[in-house]
């Protein structure tokens, strides 16, 4: 009987910690100034000729008729979408190595994973379209025309937009209907869901409460 007192105990302590936490303090790599300098002076270059590099070759597709197939679309495809990856983290991140106030709003973090999510994944099943096509025009490059119309190299694409919402969507909805300890601190730049996963009280109090 004090054994399940006490059970008892600690799940309504465990549950009186749990506060509605409505931000998140991201707080970085290191708390040397110089060190935060040198880092957004070095991601700020990267992030730069990653923006020109993957949006030049997405203007070089669009405007020159040459490269109008289907192996070149999907590199402007994949092109635009690592550039918007890249965008989804890059500028905060940027702005909290110069700013003291490092915080993120629980929606703008919860809008950030879904959408970091989201084109990772997308990248994933569109390099899996991109083999697919590859595939094609070496077996049998005489028919690759033929083969790879707009009506199938299209839905392809399409298709891996789709499947990474779902699971950028599946993944941030799992993650945010969690709740969160009073610790809103997350160590990382940005909001990704090892480290959300990190401060949540959901499975400590579920598991409570089947002990008691």
């Amino acid at each position: 009987m004090t054994g399940l007192s006490s059970n008892w105990d600690v799940y309504r302590i465990q549950w009186k910690n749990i506060t509605e936490v409505t931000m998140f303090i991201l707080l970085g790599f290191t708390n040397d100034f110089d060190m935060q300098v040198f880092l957004f002076l070095l991601f700020l270059a990267i992030y730069l000729f990653t923006l020109v590099g993957n949006l030049g070759l997405v203007g070089l597709v669009i405007g020159n008729s040459r490269l109008h197939n289907p192996m070149y679309y999907f590199l402007s495809v994949l092109s635009f979408l690592d550039a918007c990856y890249s965008t989804v983290v890059t500028p905060k991140m940027l702005v909290n190595f110069l700013a003291e106030n490092k915080s993120i709003s629980f929606y703008g973090c919860a809008a950030q994973m879904l959408l970091f999510v989201t084109f990772g994944t997308t990248e994933c099943f569109l390099l899996a379209a991109m083999a697919y096509d590859r595939y094609v025009a070496i077996y049998n490059p005489l028919l690759y025309s033929v083969s790879m119309t707009p009506r199938v190299y299209v839905p392809l694409i399409i298709a891996s937009y789709v499947a990474g919402i779902l699971h950028g969507t599946v993944h941030t909805v799992a993650t945010f209907s969690l709740s969160f300890c009073a610790s809103n601190e997350i160590r990382h730049v940005f909001c990704d869901i090892p480290d959300l996963s990190s401060i949540t009280c959901s499975l400590n109090v579920l598991t409570l409460s089947f002990i008691v």
